[in-house]
C-alpha cells in the first residue's frame, strides 16, 4: 500500500497510483449524465422520437438524476475521505451509467444525441478500468479476505449474471428466429442485460476463485446490480405518473422480491467492508 501523503483522497487507500485521471473523468461523466437527462425531461419531443420512446426513457432520465449522480458524487466522496467502501463503490457507480446508456445507444434511433451517449459510455469504461488498474488488487484481497462472503456474492454474481445472459440472448434469438418485432426500447434493454451478465459471471468467477481482482471488483458488481434493481422499481412506480402507462402492483412485487436475493449479498459484502475498515 502506498502512502501518497500528499493526495488526500488516498493517504490510507490500497492504490497504487494518483486517483486524479479517475476524478476528471468521473466529474465529465456527471456533467455528461446531468446535462443529457435534463435535455431528455425538458425536451423530450426533440430528444425521443415517438410516444413509446418517451414513455421508456423519459423516467429513465429522472432516475439517473436521482439514482446515478448521487451514488458517482457520493462514491468519490467516500473515497477522497479514505474510505475504502467508497473506492470500491465506484467502479460500481460507473458501471451503472454505462448500463443506461449502453440501453440509450441500441435502444434509439441514430441522431446526435447518441453520439454523446456513446461518448458516455465510453468515459464510463475507460474510468472503470483505470480505477481498477490503480488500485492494488492484492492488497484489497488481503485485508477483505475472510471478512467478506466469497461464496455467496461469487455464486450470486454468476448465478444471476447467466440467467440474465441466457434470457436476453434466448429472447433476441427467439425474435429473430420466429419473426417477431421486438420494440427497439426493448433491444437496447436486452443488449445492456448481455454487456452487464457478463461482467458479473466474470467477476463472480473471479471472486470464487478468490484472485485479487474479484475481491476488487465485487462489491462494485453488487452494487451497481442493487441500484439497478431499486432505479427498476422507482421507475414502475413513477411511469404511471410520468406518463400513460399503467400501474401493475405484482411487477413491482416481482422486482422487489428479485432484488432482495440481490440485497442480501450486497449487505453482507459491505457489512465486511466496514468491518475490515474499523478493525
Amino acid at each position: 500500500m502506498k502512502n501518497l501523503s500528499n493526495e488526500t483522497q488516498s493517504y490510507t487507500l490500497p492504490v497504487k497510483r494518483r486517483l486524479s485521471l479517475a476524478y476528471t473523468l468521473t466529474i465529465v461523466v456527471m456533467v455528461g449524465m446531468g446535462v443529457l437527462s435534463l435535455v431528455g425531461l425538458i425536451l423530450p419531443d426533440n430528444i425521443y422520437p415517438s410516444e413509446e420512446f418517451i414513455q421508456s426513457y423519459l423516467v429513465n432520465d429522472v432516475i439517473n438524476l436521482l439514482i446515478g449522480l448521487p451514488i458517482l458524487l457520493g462514491s468519490m466522496w467516500l473515497t477522497r475521505r479514505g474510505n475504502l467502501i467508497g473506492l470500491l463503490f465506484w467502479p460500481g457507480a460507473l458501471l451503472y451509467v454505462l448500463y443506461n446508456y449502453t440501453a440509450y445507444i441500441f435502444g434509439l434511433p441514430i441522431s446526435w444525441i447518441v453520439l454523446a451517449y456513446i461518448a458516455l459510455v465510453l468515459l464510463s469504461a475507460t474510468t472503470i478500468f483505470d480505477l481498477l488498474f490503480s488500485i492494488d488488487r492484492e492488497s484489497v484481497q488481503e485485508q477483505l479476505s475472510g471478512n467478506v462472503p466469497v461464496k455467496i456474492s461469487g455464486w450470486f454474481l454468476v448465478l444471476f449474471g447467466a440467467l440474465f445472459l441466457f434470457r436476453a440472448i434466448g429472447v433476441l434469438t427467439e425474435a429473430s428466429t420466429s419473426g417477431t418485432a421486438l420494440a427497439v426500447s426493448e433491444i437496447g434493454v436486452l443488449i445492456a442485460d448481455i454487456v452487464l451478465s457478463a461482467f458479473m459471471i466474470v467477476g463472480g468467477a473471479l471472486l470464487l476463485r478468490r484472485m485479487p481482482l474479484g475481491y476488487t471488483s465485487g462489491l462494485g458488481l453488487l452494487f451497481a446490480a442493487s441500484m439497478l434493481f431499486i432505479g427498476l422499481i422507482m421507475i414502475l412506480l413513477l411511469q404511471p405518473v410520468l406518463t400513460d402507462a399503467l400501474f401493475v402492483l405484482t411487477d413491482v412485487i416481482v422486482v422487489f422480491v428479485m432484488g432482495l436475493v440481490c440485497f442480501i449479498p450486497f449487505g453482507l459484502f459491505v457489512r465486511g467492508v466496514l468491518s475490515t475498515e474499523n478493525s
